[in-house]
């Protein structure tokens, strides 16, 4: 009887651990054959991400961009809806269906004033304003790769899901994701993925700042600046004076906090005393209640401008961002699928670009050796000094990020060498790492339930009780904030 009742445990035990260690050669498998797919067809994506560099479209006008991505993901089978929470160039693409539903972020908006050629040296692209100096044609493209191969794994596996690829315009300032939060387009989520292309290959664990934007536009009177000043108001002295006392109040303000400017319009001649002059701000603190009650100070200093100057001011809130809430559970598992794809590695005449390149930078840079290497994922307390609408979505959903060596180590982002480099191979190898760990990561979520739940377990004690409201009121989408 003895022997029996060992016999009979056994039996009920081994299929057990035998079933669980199938299911986990199983992922294994999956992943290994995910990352030879994305391999395979490098070539396209290639052309896709280089289209998009070239379109080079800023925040709200990506037209071109947002159509490519959209007709890729609908030729693979997603459905999907364009043109959502108001926004032209916005789109959701979705495939499946039920739980556990994941979301991929995608961004393709370039920034203004970066035309650059993709060579070592400073050289504008002839017909081009625009550059992308943060390299959101190759973080689009990635997101896209990692939707469309995730659908392939999903039908050759036989798992059950839905993908949602998010189309996310005006990343730079126009705060897309912020309005797409707004209008509800995350309910029902249950995780949230993104990435940012870098300088380095690192798993996030570090915030990024609330931000809040506007325009202050002065309205004076104008007159001929030497025969009649005295009939004149001058919206140029009302902009000056803000700025004046803003930068006084800078002493008296958080050390973390970041406040930058610049005068968009301050008149057309010396001779005329201006009546129209605009100035636009931006307000960063690690804490979006305290970037809120600093930009109130702020539009105050704006109304005893125009008091003093006998002129009268408006603004418009252009954006408005929360901080990022972080999500350790998620950051320990994508920090194991960016180990498990690894690094970026040169060709000799990429190291000679590479070279080149951080020789125009005039300060020290790390090896070129360091794009090949994952680095220590960042600890909690290190607060990034940027800006992101990824924070509206991690307060709504939990939230996962990391960034790849698409440029040069040592290459600062918004730089004409940022947008150099995200017109090389050294830009896509960054960019199929970043596809590659996506992919993984979405393997894991769609396989590992307890992954799910113990992630939205740490987002609703980070959440607390705090009801989601955007920092940007109820303005409809900044569509010519560009303008």
């Amino acid at each position: 009887m003895k022997y029996l009742l060992i016999f009979m445990l056994v039996f009920s035990i081994v299929p057990g651990f035998a079933q669980k260690k199938a299911a986990i050669s199983k992922t294994d498998v999956a992943k290994k054959e995910a990352i030879q797919d994305l391999q395979n067809n490098v070539a396209p994506y290639k052309d896709v991400a280089l289209k998009i560099w070239g379109y080079s479209e800023v925040g709200y006008k990506e037209e071109k961009s947002s159509v490519l991505l959209k007709d890729l993901l609908s030729k693979e089978g997603f459905q999907v809806e364009s043109g959502v929470a108001g926004i032209p160039t916005a789109f959701v693409a979705t495939y499946g269906s039920g739980s556990p539903v994941i979301g991929i972020l995608a961004e393709y908006d370039a920034l203004p004033g970066l035309s650059q050629q993709a060579v070592p040296e400073k050289r504008e692209a002839a017909g081009r304003q625009a550059g992308h100096g943060c390299g959101h044609h190759l973080f689009g493209t990635a997101s896209v790769a990692a939707g469309i191969e995730l659908k392939n794994q999903m039908i050759k596996n036989g798992w059950k899901g839905t993908i949602k690829v998010y189309g996310c315009p005006a990343e730079e300032g126009g705060s897309g994701k912020v309005y797409m939060v707004r209008d509800g387009l995350f309910n029902g989520v249950d995780i949230v993925m993104h990435w940012h292309p870098g300088d380095e290959n690192r798993a996030w664990m570090d915030g990024a700042l609330a931000n809040k934007s506007a325009k202050f536009r002065f309205y004076g009177v104008s007159a001929h600046a030497s025969a009649s000043p005295e009939r004149g108001r001058s919206s140029l002295d009302a902009v000056e004076a803000m700025d004046n006392m803003v930068n006084m109040m800078r002493e008296h303000i958080p050390s973390s906090t970041r406040i930058h400017y610049v005068i968009t319009s301050g008149g057309k001649a010396p001779n005329v005393v201006p009546d129209f002059a605009e100035v636009y701000y931006y307000v960063r603190h690690p804490k979006k209640d305290d970037a809120v009650q600093i930009f109130d100070r702020i539009t105050k200093a704006a109304e005893g401008a125009a008091l003093g100057t006998g002129t009268t001011m408006k603004f418009e809130i252009i954006g408005g961002t929360h901080d990022l809430l972080l999500n350790k559970t998620l950051n320990n598992e994508i920090n194991k699928n960016l180990l498990l794809v690894g690094g970026i590695s040169y060709t000799p005449d990429e190291i000679d670009f590479a070279k080149k390149l951080q020789s125009t930078l005039t300060f020290t840079t790390p090896s070129y050796l360091e794009a090949a290497k994952i680095q220590p994922m960042t600890l909690p307390e290190n607060s990034s000094p940027g800006s992101t609408d990824v924070g509206d979505v991690s307060y709504v959903v939990p939230t996962v990020g990391f960034s790849t060596a698409t440029w040069v180590p040592g290459t600062p982002a918004h730089s004409w060498q940022a947008v150099a480099c995200g017109g090389t191979e050294i830009g896509i190898k960054g960019m199929m790492v970043a596809a590659k760990t996506l992919t993984c990561m979405g393997i894991d979520l769609l396989n590992n339930p307890l992954l799910i739940e113990n992630a939205k377990k740490e987002f609703k004690q980070a959440i607390g009780d705090y009801q989601y409201k955007a920092l940007l009121g109820d303005r409809k989408p900044a569509l010519n904030y560009r303008d």
